[in-house]
């Protein structure tokens, strides 16, 4: 999966994956700056979007991403 790097102080970059053909609910990738990654199963393409365009992708990540989706350390 290809990530695109964002402007965070704690996320280095966030890529999503479409998961079965034609729906737009995937995976959702996050690198974060200390080298860690994190996978997010059943992410709608939407939420990758909306942390793409937040002020701050970390904050958003922390309100909107942890804790709703299946979570896995890559």
């Amino acid at each position: 999966m290809q990530r695109r790097p964002v402007n965070s102080s704690n996320l280095a970059a966030v890529g999503w994956e479409e998961g079965e053909e034609g729906t737009d609910i995937g995976t959702m990738e996050v690198e974060f700056r200390n080298g860690r990654v994190y996978a997010y199963d059943g992410v709608p393409r939407t939420e990758y979007e909306n942390l793409l365009g937040a002020s701050s992708p970390g904050r958003y990540l922390n309100q909107n991403v942890i804790g709703m989706y299946d979570e896995r350390r890559l």
